[in-house]
């Protein structure tokens, strides 16, 4: 199989989970309500996830058709603003279909796991023998992110900082090992006049992002839990040191001109033309250095590299940040026999089907080979297989309001209209 085209980057699950779902009236029907026995391989999900119902249609042809004889594939939508609604409705009414969107945060997911309506992903993929097809990373990230395997990865994003190697060549630096190196290498790109970070401050959460990193670093991977459960606070001296580092960033100009009013696409276009040498994103920016009219510097020209090392601290660069998007689940009250066959054939197959019709990179392991996969993007598949241990993002595991208050105030803190203390305290206030 080759890979035929690429679809849009999933954003809305990107930068968070942390943003609230508008709880509108007038919803349609889930389709396919939920039985013992279910009629109907039912998926329900949010409108703007054209994906999933696309790669299913194509499996229940081909791979997945035996399947699709015995409990025929069905697929229904609401606007991702109503999808919570919808959900706690159909729950309510005991008629959630056979697979359906995750809710637009997980605490959503655990509320319907509790009133089991969610399947056990691990016990149920082991007594299928098929768990071994899901990447350890990508089950790392959803239990740091749901408190068990509760969705399935149908699609993973990891994420770490893309670079010009032409930029790296010409300066004569390596891809950085270390903080302390970074930095460095960003004196190096000021001193040239080259902007060292490409990054969007007016959406803030790409700031954030490298605060988040900073401290899974210095204090290890579990830092940000901690403080989710109250035995740590953002404004300790300890994690008040990493936005001091990304303060220090901003105070040095290492964002160049004009941060705060920069938004993500603009962000993107100023490393795709060689304006900066460095850009913090997730692997969904794929199918943007795919691209050949956007991306002006072409796509062998970009390398990746995992956030650097901190000296001295807990964790290290093998712990890759990571996101779940497009995240889906099954409903335990209607699994039985045929839902586990489609399970089965979606655990065997999804991986493959993904990556050779969307470019679609996932949780599922690729186990039959794509042709004419990017070299860029076959780094990111080995990095994902290779992750044993995947981390969050710095307002993954907030309050909404904390969400709000930490993206909305990060490019004050790296243009010094805030101090770091000062930014920590705000956010910390909020949780």
């Amino acid at each position: 199989m080759s890979i035929r085209h690429s679809k849009r980057r999933s954003l809305a699950l990107v930068a968070g989970f942390g943003t609230a779902a508008l709880l509108l009236a007038g919803c349609g029907g889930g389709g396919g309500g939920a039985s013992s026995s279910p009629k109907e391989f039912s998926l329900l999900t949010n409108s703007e996830n054209q994906e999933l119902p696309a790669i299913f249609t194509s499996l229940s042809e081909d791979q997945c058709a035996t399947e699709n004889t015995a409990l025929p594939f069905t697929a229904d939508s609401v606007p991702q603003t109503n999808l919570d609604q919808r959900l706690q409705l159909l729950a309510g009414q005991n008629g959630l279909p056979v697979v359906y969107s995750a809710g637009n945060a997980p605490a959503l997911t655990k509320t319907l796991d509790d009133a089991g309506n969610v399947l056990d992903f691990d016990k149920t993929l082991t007594d299928l023998d098929v768990i071994e097809n899901i990447e350890p990373a990508a089950i790392s990230t959803i239990e740091a992110l749901y408190g068990g395997f509760k969705v399935l990865p149908f699609e993973y994003n990891i994420e770490g900082i893309w670079y010009n190697k032409t930029i790296f060549a010409d300066n004569g630096v390596e891809a950085p090992e270390t903080w302390d190196d970074l930095v460095a290498a960003a004196d190096t790109f000021n001193g040239a006049g080259v902007t060292p970070f490409s990054a969007s401050g007016e959406q803030g959460w790409p700031i954030t992002r490298l605060i988040g990193n900073y401290i899974f670093r210095t204090l290890g991977p579990d830092a940000l839990k901690k403080v989710a459960d109250g035995d740590a606070k953002l404004t300790d001296p300890e994690y008040v040191e990493a936005a001091q580092a990304v303060a220090d960033l901003g105070a040095a100009g290492d964002f160049g001109q004009g941060v705060g009013s920069i938004d993500y696409d603009t962000a993107a276009n100023q490393f795709m033309n060689g304006s900066a040498a460095m850009f913090y994103m997730g692997s969904w920016i794929l199918s943007d250095f795919g691209d050949t009219e956007r991306n002006q510097i072409g796509l062998d020209n970009i390398g990746f590299m995992p956030f650097p090392d901190v000296e001295g601290g807990e964790g290290d660069s093998s712990q890759i940040a990571a996101n779940v998007g497009l995240p889906a689940t099954f409903n335990a009250k209607a699994y039985d026999s045929n839902v586990g066959d489609w399970l089965t054939c979606i655990a065997d197959n999804y991986g493959s089907e993904a990556l050779s019709t969307q470019g679609r990179v996932s949780g599922f392991k690729v186990n039959t080979p794509v042709a004419d996969v990017p070299v860029l993007t076959q780094e990111v598949q080995e990095r994902i297989a290779t992750t044993e241990t995947a981390v969050l993002w710095f307002e993954a595991l907030f309050s909404t309001k904390a969400t709000t208050t930490s993206q909305t105030n990060a490019a004050q803190l790296v243009t010094g209209d805030i101090t770091a203390e000062e930014f920590m305290e705000l956010v910390q206030n909020d949780l």
